[in-house]
Formats: C-alpha cells, sequence, structure tokens
C-alpha cells in the first residue's frame, strides 16, 4: 500500500488519487495509536474546510477515533485551521485535525495535526503517527450514527467559539466606527462564514461554497487575486482589503490602491504595533525565507530574533518553549502573542485594521513610516514547476556551491538554513528551495525595489536554465 508522507504542514495528496477514505482513515488509525500512548481516553477536535468530500472524511476519522476509545469533539459544516486550533484550547482537548489541502490546487485534499496547545504538532509526535500508519485497509469500523449514538461524538460549533473570542479580544467597536471601508476575499475558503458574521457591511468577494474553488489555488498571493486588487482600485474608497487562504490560516492584504502587501510588510507593522502601542514584549520567530528588514527593526528596538527553518511547526515549537511576540513565515502564516501559537490569517488582518483605526493613519502611511525606519524594500518570489530530475540537479548544485554569479551579480557569501540564500554584492539577496509540499522550486529576492526584485530573479532563473 502506499506510504504516507507528511510535509511541511500535513499529509496531501490528489483526491480519489492517494488521497481516498481508505488511506484517511489508515491515517486516523495511526494518529489514534499514537495518541492512545498517552492516555486511556483521549479527546480530538475534528473539522474540515470547504473541499471535495470534507465532512466524509472527517466523519470517517472521527469514526475511526471513535471506534478506537477516543471522544471526539466534531465541528458541523466547515471550519478554519485556526478555529479547530482555538477550539483544542477551548475544550481542554489533547489533539486537532484538520481535513484541509490549505493553498494547495483544487484537486487535493490533506490532512493536519495539531497540538493540545493550539498549533501545529511537533515534528516528532508527526513522525511518531507516520511509523504507527497501518499498511492493510482499516477495517471493523462502525457506521458514523453508531458512534454519536454512543456519545463518543459530539458536535461542537467551532465558528461560535471564535468569533466570540474575536469579540473579546479586538475593539471590533473601534474598527467600525472608524469610518474606514473595508473588503475581504475568502477566495471560496473557509474563512468566509466568521467574516461575513463580524463584518456583514464589508465588501466580500468569493464568500460561497464552491469547493472547485472556481479551478485556482486558494492561496493569497497577488496572481492569485487579480479581481479582489481591481475591486479595490476602482472602488476608490476601500481602506483596505483582507484575504484569506482556503483553510484560512493565510494572509494577503491591499491597500488602498488595490496594491498587494506582502507578509514582510505585515510582520514589521505587527512588531511596530505590538510594541509601541500594545505595549507587548518577546521575541520575533521568522522563518529563513523573511527579509532582512525584520532583523534590522530587532535590532533596532533590542528585541531578540530568530531564525527557523520553513515550515511553521519549527516556529511552533520555539513559541510554546519561550515569550514569543510574533511567529512568522514569509507565506503568509503569521501569529502574534495573546492568540494561539497558530497562523491566522482573519486574526492577523483585524491587528491591522485595529492598528489603522487606532492610529487613524492609511495602510500607506503605516508602511512609509516603517520605511523611514528600516528602508524601503521589496520581496518577490518565482514559483517554477520543474521536473523533479531538473529540480533536485538545481539543489545539488546549490549545494556544491557551483553558482558564483547571477548574471552581473556575484555571490559573496550563501546561507543554507533550508534552502540557498546567495547574498549578492549589491545587497540583495536571492534564495532557492524546493517545496515540501509541491512539485515546485521556489525562488525568492530581496532587493531595494520590485523592480530590482525583478530583475535579479530573471538572472537567477537564466543561470539555473529554467
Amino acid at each position: 500500500m502506499l506510504q504516507i508522507k507528511f510535509g511541511t504542514d500535513g499529509w496531501r495528496a490528489i483526491i480519489a488519487d492517494d488521497f481516498t477514505l481508505e488511506n484517511v482513515k489508515r491515517v486516523a488509525l495511526g494518529t489514534a495509536l499514537r495518541l492512545k500512548q498517552d492516555k486511556e481516553i483521549p479527546v480530538v477536535v475534528i473539522g474540515h474546510d470547504c473541499r471535495f468530500g470534507g465532512e466524509m472524511f472527517a466523519q470517517n476519522v472521527a469514526s475511526v477515533m471513535a471506534a478506537n476509545g477516543i471522544k471526539v469533539h466534531l465541528h458541523k459544516g466547515i471550519a478554519s485551521t485556526p478555529m479547530v486550533s482555538l477550539g483544542i484550547v477551548k475544550l481542554n482537548a489533547d489533539q486537532g485535525i484538520v481535513i484541509t489541502a490549505s493553498h494547495n490546487p483544487p484537486a487535493y485534499n490533506g490532512y493536519k495535526l495539531k497540538g493540545s496547545y493550539g498549533g501545529p504538532s511537533s515534528p516528532d509526535f508527526v513522525n511518531e503517527v507516520e511509523a504507527l500508519i497501518p499498511d492493510s485497509p482499516v477495517n471493523d469500523i462502525q457506521e458514523f450514527e453508531y458512534y454519536i449514538q454512543k456519545n463518543m461524538i459530539t458536535f461542537v460549533d467551532l465558528e461560535d467559539m471564535y468569533i466570540k473570542h474575536v469579540e473579546a479580544n479586538f475593539d471590533i467597536k473601534a474598527i467600525k466606527d472608524s469610518g474606514l471601508n473595508f473588503a475581504y476575499d475568502a477566495m471560496y475558503g473557509s474563512g468566509q462564514n466568521v467574516m461575513r458574521r463580524l463584518f456583514p457591511e464589508a465588501t466580500l468577494l468569493h464568500c460561497d461554497y464552491n469547493p472547485g474553488f472556481d479551478g485556482q489555488a486558494p492561496e493569497p498571493i497577488h496572481k492569485n487575486l487579480q479581481e479582489f486588487s481591481e475591486v479595490i482600485r476602482i472602488a476608490e474608497d476601500i481602506a483596505c482589503g483582507l484575504a484569506t487562504d482556503g483553510d484560512a490560516d493565510r494572509i494577503g492584504l491591499y491597500d488602498s490602491k488595490g496594491r498587494f502587501v506582502d507578509s514582510h510588510h505585515i510582520i514589521l507593522l505587527l512588531i511596530e504595533y505590538l510594541t509601541k502601542t500594545k505595549g507587548f514584549t518577546g521575541e520575533v520567530i521568522k522563518s529563513f525565507s523573511v527579509c532582512s528588514k525584520v532583523d534590522k527593526l530587532c535590532e533596532l528596538y533590542n528585541i531578540k530574533s530568530t531564525t527557523t527553518k520553513i515550515g511553521f511547526k519549527y516556529i511552533c515549537e520555539l513559541m510554546l518553549s519561550g515569550d514569543a511576540l510574533v511567529g512568522a513565515e514569509e507565506s503568509g502564516g503569521i501569529a502574534i502573542k495573546g492568540h494561539i501559537p497558530e497562523r491566522d490569517g482573519i486574526w492577523i488582518g483585524l491587528t491591522i485594521w485595529e492598528m489603522m483605526a487606532k492610529s487613524g493613519k492609511s495602510l500607506e502611511e503605516l508602511i512609509e513610516e516603517i520605511y523611514n525606519i528600516v528602508g524601503s524594500f521589496a520581496v518577490e518570489r518565482y514559483d517554477e514547476h520543474v521536473e523533479n530530475e531538473m529540480k533536485n540537479q538545481i539543489i545539488e548544485n546549490c549545494k556544491n556551491r557551483l553558482y558564483k554569479n547571477f548574471g552581473s551579480y556575484t555571490v559573496t557569501s550563501v546561507e543554507d538554513t533550508d534552502g540557498f540564500k546567495f547574498h549578492l554584492s549589491d545587497g540583495s539577496w536571492v534564495m532557492m528551495r524546493a517545496s515540501g509540499t509541491e512539485p515546485v522550486l521556489r525562488i525568492y529576492c530581496q532587493a531595494e525595489n520590485s523592480e530590482a526584485s525583478f530583475k535579479v530573479l530573471d538572472a537567477a532563473k537564466a543561470e539555473i536554465g529554467i
């Protein structure tokens, strides 16, 4: 049978190919066996996003858990990953399981594991689950309704729980009374119900059920949000647009001109707001692909900054072991103090909206203030779909330090924490890394502006032969 391996954030596969009911039940049994090692009657929280078959897969996972003596809290309807993670903490559960493929294309579904603290399960726990996944089909499972009748599966409302938590932690009145108009694009994902309830007056896009995501991967990057950008640009009275991915743990942001604001800028804004306005302390934990301007701001504000491998599970581990102010990835996954150690696109978006409302400043003005402190910059990225043979050869060339120049840009040093970051003679850097969840080579560049970043990226592509 298929050997199931978890990537940087869960197991993902194409529906009806490797992501089958049989294989999902095998993963569920591996999870159940691991949980039973720690506790006689563990408790799990289970939810699913908007993808095809989500309810069916979630109910079967719940049945496997119940058949193995595990109590299940199951959400009815769609749930975001942050909703499940928060539910684990609120319900004092031992584990969370989310049926989601996050930002992957519509043909995929997936299986995420969340710890009792409301964040990604540790790499060690995930490895132990992998080792316990049986090679044979899972049989002897009763019908879903049987376990409901036995009170092993109970329904919970994670949506209500999440909304009450938001209302207790944000000044929603200040946001609504600010005179600012906001917009939200759910990308047909699982943040849609929460935002429709919290901000019914906002301009809402793609907040309906469409498990095919209109044929597009629900990743909140600019190339996937052209319609949203155009709506904001044409409207002329929308102060900020928030977008979230398929399971609503990643953020995309737009200013009032319909220009994309990436995670690097959001991280800097969060550090500024949380320290200067909220009075929070703690260290900043960031993944290897985050821009160096974060280190510069942390140095100026005497904040400890730590860099991890790519994958929020590594950030989460450090958040749990210390006093974290911000935990952040370049890819739009950000967690902050005062919430769970979990990426949460809606939570981060509301923090920026509250920052705007409280300061009385536009998003553009707030970003300009950051530039005045650390200098202007831009980080751009290419996601190149390449054959595995070519991708592996490029990575091997990076390991062997064969790339000395990218066009006219000379490599001065290389970091290899996770992927390969080439520091260049003009002060910019270019980074290459193979995706852990997709057949993709990612190439990043930080330079003084977008034009300069794309010039470096194009030079890098030419050098590696793509």
